[in-house]
């Protein structure tokens, strides 16, 4: 794999410098929660710093991406250039940073639409993705202090900020966040569930 300063060099010369300055943030974001978590730290730093690395490539070049990936992509996704970007990044992180590892892929690929049933470094980088410094909207900041208690309420606050949003703009909502938030809710409601029954 490619070392930190190489990966940042090509980002530094392939994205917007605004996109650039996001993913620095996503990726000191994802190592913090990673270390509070007990997370592989070096994971969230490089997952979150290559995280989107085909977010400005145009939609014919990401979508022959994930051709060669063999990732198949569902209509939904296809349709829309803001869900493609994650699944064409597998194909840079794998043929440019030399990335292998399973793990930082699929939290690369996922990071958008969050997915059922996702592992800890996926749900770190999903929400550092949705709560670093430079994100402005309302209820960040107290979605930053939850994150700092709780990953998974924080993460279920983030499924819901974003779909209410997605709904407010009377657009599609992607199936696999949907899933995801329900997946979460119900691990929110289970672990709360537990804290009552071992308080009695």
């Amino acid at each position: 794999m490619l070392d930190l300063s190489s990966i940042m060099e090509y980002l530094d010369n392939s994205i917007s410098s605004k996109r650039y300055v996001h993913s620095i943030n996503v990726s000191k974001t994802a190592k913090k929660l990673a270390e509070l978590y007990e997370a592989d730290s070096a994971k969230a730093e490089i997952a979150g710093l290559v995280h989107d690395c085909a977010r400005d490539l145009e939609k014919s070049l990401q979508l022959k991406y994930l051709k060669e990936e063999g990732i198949e992509a569902d209509e939904l996704t296809m349709n829309i250039k803001e869900l493609l970007h994650g699944p064409a990044a597998v194909h840079i992180c794998k043929s440019v940073f030399a990335i292998e590892d399973e793990e930082i892929l699929s939290a690369v690929r996922y990071h958008t639409t969050g997915k059922e049933n996702m592992s800890l470094l996926e749900k770190i980088i999903y929400l550092s993705d949705f709560i670093e410094p430079e994100r402005s909207f309302p209820g960040v900041e107290e979605l930053r202090s939850i994150a700092l208690k709780s990953l998974d309420e924080a993460l279920l606050g983030a499924f819901n900020s974003s779909i209410s949003y997605i709904l407010s703009t009377n657009r599609f909502v992607h199936i696999d966040t949907i899933l995801a938030r329900n997946y979460v809710l119900k691990e929110v409601q289970e672990h709360e569930k537990r804290c009552r029954d071992n308080s009695r």
